[in-house]
C-alpha cells in the first residue's frame, strides 16, 4: 500500500471531521431550530450537490493541464475550511447557502485531483483496495464528526458557534497535512496536450466510460442523501431529535467496516458489480425507511446505507481510472463524479417538493420505484462490458 494512498486518506479523515461535525446538525437546525419546512432543507441540500459540478470538472481538467493534482487538491481543501469561517457568522438561509456553496465548490476541486493521485500510486489489479483504505479513513472521519457534535451540543447546548470553530480549527489541520507530506505528481517527460475539445473527444470515442457515465448520473437522480432518510425517521418518531447526530455515526460505521472488503471484493468479483449491487441497497433503505419503524427499521436504515456507500464512493473512480490514458484521469473521474453530484442535487429537489406536497411516505416510495427501474434498465448495460483490468 503506497504511503501516499494513506496519508491521503489521514487528510480526507481530519477534513471529514471537519464537515460532518457541521453536516450533523445542519438538517436538524434547518427543520427544527429555524422552523423550515422539508422543501428549504431539499434547496439546501441541492446547493450542497450542486456546488460541486462545474467545480469537478474544473478541477479535474485544470489537474490534468497542469499536471499539479496536489495544488488543485490544496485549493479545494483550503475552500473548505474557509467555508467553516462564513458560518460563523451565518444566520439566515442565505448565508448558509453561501458557505455551503463555498464548501462544496472545494470539494469539487479537489475530489478529482485526490483521487487521480491515488490511483496513480496504486497498481491497477488494486484500485479498490487502495480506494478502499482511503475511504475507510474518510469515513473514520465522518464517524468521528457526528459524535463531535454530538458533544459538543451535550456541552454548550445551542453553542452552533462552537461547533462551527471546532469544525474551521479540524480542517486547517488536514490542510497543513496535505501541504507537508504529499508530493506533488511526478510529470511524464512528453505530456498529452490537454484540452476541453480533446476531453470532449475522450467522452466522445470511448463507449465504456459514456455507458457509465449515464448510468451513475441517472442512479444519482433518484438517490437523495442519507439526511433525507434520517429526518424521515425523525418524522415517524423511530428516533428523538437530541440523538439525530448520532444517525450519520451510524451509517458511517457500517461503511467504515465495510469499505476495504468491498474494494477487494470489487477487484475480484468486478467494480460495476458492486456499484449495481450498492444501489440495490439503497432500494432496500427506502423501503425499510418508508414502512418499517422502531429501533429495527432505523438499525437496518443505517446499515443498508453505509453498505451502499462502501459499494459506490470508492468502486467509482476506481472503475473509471482505467478506462481512459493516465492523463486524462483526473479528467474523467471529475466528470463521471460532477455527473453523480448534478444527479443527487436534482434528487433533492424533487424529493423535498414531493415531501412538502405528498408527504414523506409518498416522495419515499416514488423514488424507491423510480430507483428501482432506472436499476432494472442499466444493469445489464453496465455488466455487460468487458473486464475492467
Amino acid at each position: 500500500m503506497a504511503k501516499t494512498v494513506v496519508v491521503l486518506g489521514m487528510v480526507s479523515l481530519l477534513t471529514d471531521i471537519s464537515t460532518e461535525i457541521v453536516t450533523a446538525v445542519l438538517p436538524l437546525f434547518v427543520t427544527v431550530g429555524l422552523g423550515l419546512p422539508a422543501l428549504a432543507f431539499g434547496v439546501l441540500d441541492s446547493v450542497y450537490q450542486a456546488g460541486t459540478a462545474a467545480a469537478r470538472v474544473a478541477g479535474g481538467y485544470i489537474a490534468d493541464r497542469s499536471r499539479r493534482p496536489k495544488a488543485v487538491a490544496v485549493v479545494g481543501y483550503g475552500l473548505g475550511v474557509a467555508s467553516k469561517a462564513l458560518l460563523l457568522p451565518a444566520a439566515g438561509v442565505a448565508a448558509l447557502s453561501v458557505a455551503i456553496g463555498v464548501d462544496r465548490v472545494g470539494k469539487g476541486l479537489r475530489t478529482g485531483p485526490r483521487d487521480a493521485l491515488i490511483a496513480g500510486c496504486s497498481e491497477p489489479g488494486m484500485l479498490g483496495r487502495s480506494f478502499g483504505v482511503h475511504r475507510a479513513l474518510d469515513t473514520l472521519g465522518a464517524a468521528i464528526g457526528p459524535l463531535a457534535a454530538f458533544y459538543l451540543l451535550m456541552a454548550m447546548p445551542g453553542d452552533f458557534d462552537a461547533v462551527f470553530t471546532v469544525s474551521l480549527c479540524v480542517g486547517g489541520l488536514g490542510v497543513l497535512l496535505l501541504v507537508s507530506k504529499v508530493a506533488e505528481a511526478p510529470r511524464a517527460p512528453r505530456p498529452a496536450r490537454i484540452t476541453l475539445a480533446g476531453a470532449g473527444r475522450l467522452l466522445a470515442g470511448r463507449r465504456q466510460v459514456r455507458r457509465l457515465l449515464v448510468a451513475a448520473t441517472a442512479l444519482s437522480a433518484l438517490t437523495v442523501s442519507d439526511a433525507f432518510l434520517y429526518l424521515v425517521l425523525l418524522d415517524r418518531g423511530a428516533v428523538s431529535a437530541h440523538l439525530f447526530p448520532l444517525l450519520f455515526l451510524g451509517t458511517s460505521a457500517v461503511y467504515l467496516a465495510a469499505a476495504v472488503p468491498f474494494g477487494r471484493l470489487a477487484d475480484r468479483l468486478g467494480r460495476r458489480r458492486v456499484f449495481v449491487a450498492g444501489h440495490v441497497a439503497v432500494v432496500a433503505a427506502y423501503s425499510v425507511t418508508g414502512l418499517a419503524g422502531g429501533l429495527v427499521a432505523v438499525l437496518l436504515t443505517l446499515a443498508l446505507l453505509g453498505l451502499y456507500y462502501a459499494a459506490t464512493d470508492g468502486v467509482l473512480p476506481a472503475a473509471t481510472s482505467v478506462l481512459v490514458p493516465a492523463e486524462w484521469r483526473a479528467t474523467a473521474i471529475s466528470t463521471l463524479q460532477t455527473g453523480v453530484a448534478l444527479g443527487r442535487s436534482l434528487a433533492a429537489l424533487a424529493f423535498g417538493g414531493l415531501w412538502t406536497v405528498a408527504g414523506p411516505a409518498a416522495a419515499l416510495g416514488t423514488f424507491a420505484t423510480g430507483l428501482a427501474v432506472v436499476l432494472l434498465a442499466v444493469s445489464p448495460v453496465l455488466l455487460r462490458t468487458r473486464s475492467e483490468v
